[in-house]
């Protein structure tokens, strides 16, 4: 029996990193292998792959949208790819990674036999895995931040009077202060490994106090990332003096240079792009906000959270971000909605108008897909998607888009970046609420009875099947 060893982990650490844990535990069951999965997930690992079930392994997968940490598996056939392949392909990835090549840590060398390989991505996912990194740190802060500062509204008003308010609001905003910090120190991490942290903490600082906003902080990481990768290629130093390279030259000259460099080269423009991007979206009236709307709640479902999804994503959180204190985020609000359409949708079409077009496993996963629909997870959907991609997407697509477009229309906004339905009932966090809840209510109907218009019943098939169980037995 092969054994093997996997990993998962997706940019927020809640659905893909599971989803594609179990997908690989059944394809392994289904081929007779064994297999351990660690998922890392935003609760941290679990089920730790130990140093001896390493060893013993045939083969190791990798299947994650950030970066992971390869060293343990020096001397194993290993194959890393993005986390969907793992849901989407799980029987042809473990058999890829039987017959991948051994990985050699960097700064080993090679032998005849063995070949070095760091990673099956190509350089676009590879940058997209830094990003994801990056963000899946950040996005606990700007979470946290809002949703104490949206309280202290709820307990003291808009200017946070009384003291639990203003304690409320204090620590709010030191948690939304440390975000820019976190992006560009862990983008800088993903990249670079820990030296990769000073410079990059100290460059999205820096776009915290310029305005840089999200792309200063983003950009300030990639910048200290891959200016520790020079350094560390360049500098050489005798074998006595090696224990100042990681406490002493490289966080001094990565800090000094990635500093330099964005004060007086990338911070100006970077600023001035972030404020033309708030002014732009400050001044979207009528029709104009509307048709954002529907464009980035299209692109939120199309791909259930993935790369089109999280670009959407993005744009909201840094609408999100670059708020004066007291305001809420008509552009977030629009992606947040159109987020929840797809699970809700299609828990609403397979549980309870079209029960008879769905198979009993995928009416058990309408039950799940309320609570993830609910909890702005949009991967709720994928199981149903991966069945009937082209009739699912579709429909919950259009339903999507209109619940955007029908948000900006509403003037709806709101004040964090996750929590979905549930941070409706906070004070202070959502404008305009009960119109964002009818803007949510019609795009799930409308993609909910699409979807099952276009899918034919299967009680057809079952007298069918029963007569082929009869024949069998």
């Amino acid at each position: 029996m092969k054994k093997i060893v996997a990993i998962t982990s997706c940019s927020t650490g809640i659905a893909h990193t599971y989803m594609a844990a179990e997908a690989l535990e059944v394809a392994a069951k289904e081929m007779g292998y064994e297999i351990k999965v660690e998922t890392q997930g935003s609760i941290g690992a679990e089920n730790i792959l130990s140093a001896e079930e390493i060893q013993q392994a045939d083969a190791v997968v990798i299947a994650a949208s950030t970066s992971v940490n390869k060293d343990r598996f020096t001397g194993k056939k290993l194959v890393e790819v993005d986390v969907n392949e793992a849901i989407q392909n799980g029987k042809k990835l473990i058999e890829k990674s039987l017959t991948s090549p051994i990985y050699k840590s960097e700064g080993e060398e090679d032998d005849v036999n063995d070949v070095k390989t760091t990673s099956n991505k190509s350089g676009f996912q590879k940058v997209y895995s830094h990003l994801m990194t990056g963000v899946s740190y950040m996005i606990p802060f700007v979470v946290a931040g809002g949703l104490l500062i949206a309280l202290a509204f709820a307990f003291g008003g808009i200017n946070a009077e009384g003291e639990m308010a203003s304690s409320l609001k204090k620590l709010g905003d030191l948690a939304m202060t440390l975000m820019w910090p976190a992006l560009g120190g862990y983008v800088a991490f993903s990249i670079a490994s820990r030296p990769g942290l000073v410079p990059g903490m100290v460059a999205g600082l820096l776009a915290s106090q310029m305005n840089a906003g999200f792309l200063g902080a983003l950009l300030g990481g990639f910048l200290a990332g891959y200016t520790i990768n020079v350094l560390k290629k360049y500098i050489r130093l005798p074998q006595n003096f090696s224990g100042l390279l990681p406490v002493l030259i490289l966080p001094l000259f990565s800090v000094l240079i990635t500093g330099l460099i964005f004060i007086y080269v990338l911070g100006g423009p970077i600023t001035a792009l972030n404020d033309g991007l708030t002014n732009w979206l400050n001044g979207l009236t009528g029709i104009n906000s509307v048709l954002l709307g529907l464009i980035l709640g299209g692109m939120m479902a199309i791909d259930l959270a993935g790369p089109i999804g999280k670009a959407a994503y993005f744009f909201g959180v840094a609408s999100l971000t670059n708020l004066s204190q007291g305001d809420v985020s008509n552009v977030m609000a629009a992606v947040m909605v159109s987020g929840m359409v797809p699970p809700l949708a299609m828990a609403f079409s397979s549980t309870i108008i079209g029960k008879n077009r769905y198979t009993r496993e995928q009416r058990e996963a309408g039950k799940s897909a309320w609570i993830l629909g609910f909890s702005f997870i949009s991967e709720g959907a994928i199981p149903f998607a991966v069945a009937d991609p082209i009739r699912v997407l579709a429909s919950v697509t259009v339903g999507a888009s209109i619940s955007g477009g029908l948000s900006m229309l509403f003037g709806s906004g709101i004040a964090v970046p996750h929590g979905g339905f549930f941070v409706f009932f906070i004070p202070g966090a959502v404008q305009n609420v009960l119109m964002y809840v009818l803007a949510l209510a019609i795009g799930v109907i409308i993609s909910g009875v699409l979807v099952t218009l276009w899918k034919k019943p299967i009680d057809k098939a079952k007298p069918q099947n029963a007569a082929n169980a009869g024949e069998a037995a």
